[in-house]
């Protein structure tokens, strides 16, 4: 199991769940991407792409003014 980190601080939602799609690609089943954005939608939109793309959201935290989340493959 890789772990593999996102910075998508300073993007405006919808870029940090399109580069998490794009890095969807390159995971392996089990493999988990860890995400830190700090737009105002970023929670919501993770949750939404987690349940389309049938993926594991294992956890959201506050970090200052942006979310952290782990999702799993």
């Amino acid at each position: 199991m890789a772990v593999s980190v996102l910075d998508a601080r300073g993007l405006k939602c919808p870029q940090p769940t399109l580069k998490i799609t794009v890095m969807s690609i390159k995971m392996k089943p089990g493999d988990v991407l860890e995400v830190i954005a700090d737009c105002a939608t970023f929670e919501k939109d993770v949750r939404d792409w987690c349940s389309r793309a049938r993926k594991t959201l294992l956890w959201v935290r506050e970090e200052g003014s942006a979310k952290k989340v782990q999702i799993q493959f």
